[in-house]
């Protein structure tokens, strides 16, 4: 089995921000595979393994805010026995631009919480991440201020785009041709 973990932050406010591009990318994950409603469980929302492109997946979304989401992503991981290797993280990433997406299969958090917090609580590097490009704000824009920020209406138009591209990562990252790793773009990026 593996695990699919979106991060992100719980509540209205965040459901389109910048740092919640993990939990849209997995609503559309678990929308395209059909899964239905997910369980509450591993404090977070959570979808039973299922077969998704050919492999047993189950898919989570933690409650936890980002900075705690390793908590319930290695319960889930514990829980069921799968190896840190066979746990998929997908998350926001400021140093990439908007329009792109980075699977790497192991390596540091890269100062992303969610991720640090993801890589404390399985105890290794050995974790492998799906990072979506937000772009990096002007320098005199604070940076927890854009990533709670909302996205443009440009990048808002542009995310179906971004489903498909990782939806593309998720297969190959199941299919084992990640290798490692890879970068995938959009082949026209919207201004901000």
């Amino acid at each position: 089995m593996k695990l699919v973990a979106g991060l992100g932050n719980p509540g209205p406010e965040y459901v389109w921000s910048r740092h919640n591009a993990g939990w849209l990318a997995l609503d559309f994950f678990t929308g395209k595979a059909g899964l239905g409603e997910p369980r509450a469980k591993f404090n977070g929302a959570f979808w039973p393994s299922s077969n998704v492109l050919g492999e047993s997946v189950a898919f989570l979304k933690p409650y936890t805010y980002m900075n705690l989401s390793g908590k319930s992503v290695a319960e889930a991981a514990r829980y069921f026995d799968v190896a840190s290797s066979d746990v998929l993280v997908v998350f926001d990433d400021v140093a990439i631009p908007f329009g792109a997406l980075r699977y790497r299969p192991n390596g540091s958090a890269g100062g992303h919480r969610g991720m640090i917090s993801a890589l404390a609580a399985l105890g290794t590097l050995e974790v492998p991440r799906l990072r979506i490009g937000m772009g990096a704000p002007s320098p005199s824009y604070d940076i927890k201020d854009w990533v709670l920020g909302a996205m443009s209406e440009e990048h808002r138009a542009a995310w179906p785009d971004i489903e498909v591209l990782a939806w593309d990562a998720l297969s190959k990252w199941l299919s084992g041709s990640g290798g490692e790793g890879f970068t995938l773009r959009m082949s026209e990026v919207p201004e901000k």
